[in-house]
């Protein structure tokens, strides 16, 4: 899965945390990688405990939680809570994989599984150069960089990479969702349903029986799959 959603922050949404950030001091971004990830890691974080990370966090969130197209794709089951960085002239971040368990901060422990990664990005493509966040697979290396308020989500399991920023300032907002579905597999067909059903409910009745046949089959499907 690669799918770009487009929007999910509003323009003063977007604004807001442009703003915030604009005034933050920077901490290194290797606090929050893994031993192999932060030897390829070179760029800046806001720090967790930076008296605006949370507000920050919580804004994505609620961005998150009204957004029906992540909703349909991740099945989210927990997020961890969004992180925010910041790429200046000359960082980069080489090919890794993230980790494949996160600690929730402030959770007495919590931890869930990644199953999906995350990248909103919060500069526009114009402002600069390089930056590309690059995901390798078996079909090639694909690179990504979109508009302010725009995010990326893909599968976590996958390498991927930012290319080095050579002009400008890259920030972006990033996270990992433990999905209620494990297998991306069983995701994609949820998803290609749902999207089916609502294609179809934009031009037939909400009663018509092909479309409650094919909602049916859609919870039936959650019920056996789902891991809760």
């Amino acid at each position: 899965m690669l799918l770009h959603i487009p929007e999910l922050l509003s323009r003063d949404e977007l604004a807001h945390c442009r703003t915030v950030l604009a005034q933050a001091d920077w901490g290194d971004g290797r606090v929050t990688a893994g031993p192999q990830s932060a030897q390829a890691k070179h760029n800046l974080q806001l720090p967790l405990n930076h008296p605006d990370h949370r507000a920050l966090a919580d804004l994505v969130l609620g961005a998150l939680a009204r957004n029906a197209l992540f909703t349909s794709a991740a099945v989210p089951h927990r997020i961890v809570p969004p992180l925010f960085n910041r790429y200046d002239v000359g960082m980069e971040f080489g090919a890794h994989v993230d980790n494949a368990i996160r600690y929730i901060p402030g959770s007495d422990g919590l931890r869930i599984r990644t199953d999906i990664s995350a990248t909103l990005f919060l500069t526009e493509p114009e402002e600069y150069d390089g930056g590309e966040l690059l995901v390798h697979d078996a079909s090639g290396t694909q690179a990504v960089k979109l508009p302010a308020g725009d995010m990326i989500v893909y599968d976590t399991t996958v390498l991927h990479s930012v290319a080095p920023v050579t002009r400008g300032s890259r920030w972006a907002s990033f996270f990992w969702t433990q999905s209620l579905i494990r297998e991306g597999s069983l995701r994609r067909i949820l998803f290609d349903l749902d999207r089916t059903i609502m294609g179809l409910r934009a031009r037939l009745p909400d009663d018509d029986p092909d479309i409650l046949g094919l909602v049916n089959c859609y919870h039936n499907l959650m019920r056996q799959w789902c891991t809760l």
